[in-house]
């Protein structure tokens, strides 16, 4: 296809066949293959971004009640069912919905019942994390526990320690955990933010999606200075920019399993190597990524952060220019 006729696609399942046809049926409130395609699903990683997919579109339908309807002790079913209540009382919270605090009782108690179904998963776990997020000021104790290093804060350190047990350097628990340091407070958010990136990519094996981190916080930092209005070019091709982008690159994108890895993921070290002036590595991520891409990072780019047709535009330049540059690399 010429590049001028090429039009991303964003779809929550990304390259997941399977998890897309379930997403499908869910859609239309139908959940056998989600139940079906769980019970086949290899591994805690897999498991936790499937759970993860699952559960914001289940949020919206009664589906996963009525599989606990029909299959009341299934495993799978529970931890749904706590997929679904967090994810609806995250939704509250944006919205400052009034029964905010109910429905986040009934997520933490939708948590603890499937922690009992599921004692090895570590999903429960996370979902809890998520929860952490509402506790701005930190009141519950198990949200102010003492770190486990130092430029650290106190924190819901039990949680991620639960989890990480469970399936250690799990995605997802570790972008739960940088989302509660985002919602506190007190301290200062955005260094207690680089803080704990630098801490978790520092112990992260090779293959660990925990190395993509640093480049979430360094879009957030870029949001908040309004770079798009101040023209921060220079914020990608600093020496740490191109060292986060290349950590990323080669330990993690290099050795990371296609079918498990998150289109998140994959547009950010897209956008440090094209930011950071790498364009032929780049063009190794926008050719893994196929004919997907997300609105974030792209859309702080732009003058206006809520247009998704701009973000697709940035999206279309730079990956249009990267592969450029690696054509004309002999590539």
């Amino acid at each position: 296809m010429a590049q001028d006729q090429f039009r991303p696609v964003y779809h929550p399942a990304g390259h997941d066949n399977e998890l897309r046809t379930a997403v499908a049926d869910l859609r239309t409130g139908r959940w056998l293959s989600m139940r079906n395609l769980l019970n086949a699903t290899p591994g805690w990683g897999l498991w936790t971004q499937r759970t993860q997919v699952l559960g914001a579109v289940a949020a919206g339908s009664d589906a996963v009640r009525a599989w606990l309807t029909e299959e009341p002790e299934s495993v799978a079913g529970h931890v749904m069912q706590c997929r679904v209540a967090v994810e609806r009382a995250l939704r509250a919270h944006r919205e400052n919905h009034p029964r905010t605090p109910e429905w986040w009782h009934e997520a933490w108690e939708a948590c603890r019942i499937a922690a009992q179904h599921g004692p090895d998963d570590p999903v429960p776990w996370v979902c809890l994390l998520a929860l952490s997020q509402l506790d701005e000021k930190q009141k519950l104790e198990e949200h102010r526990q003492l770190p486990p290093g130092p430029m650290l804060f106190p924190g819901p350190w039990g949680l991620l320690s639960e989890a990480h047990r469970r399936d250690p350097y799990n995605r997802e628990a570790y972008h739960r955990m940088l989302q509660f340091v985002y919602a506190r407070k007190s301290g200062g958010h955005l260094s207690e933010a680089v803080n704990f990136v630098q801490w978790a990519a520092s112990t992260a094996p090779a293959g660990s999606a925990l190395l993509v981190l640093p480049l979430f916080v360094r879009v957030e930092r870029y949001r908040r200075d309004r770079g798009h209005e101040r023209a921060l070019d220079l914020h990608w091709v600093t020496e740490d920019a191109l060292r986060e982008a290349v950590l990323a690159l080669d330990g993690w994108f290099d050795r990371a399993d296609p079918l498990g890895t998150s289109l998140l993921d994959l547009n950010h070290l897209a956008h440090a190597l094209w930011g950071a002036g790498r364009f032929v590595e780049a063009s190794r991520v926008f050719d893994a990524l196929g004919p997907f891409y997300t609105p974030p990072p792209w859309q702080y780019r732009s003058q206006n952060p809520g247009d998704p047709g701009l973000a697709e535009e940035i999206f279309l330049r730079a990956r249009s220019r990267c592969f450029t540059a690696a054509r004309d690399a002999g590539y």
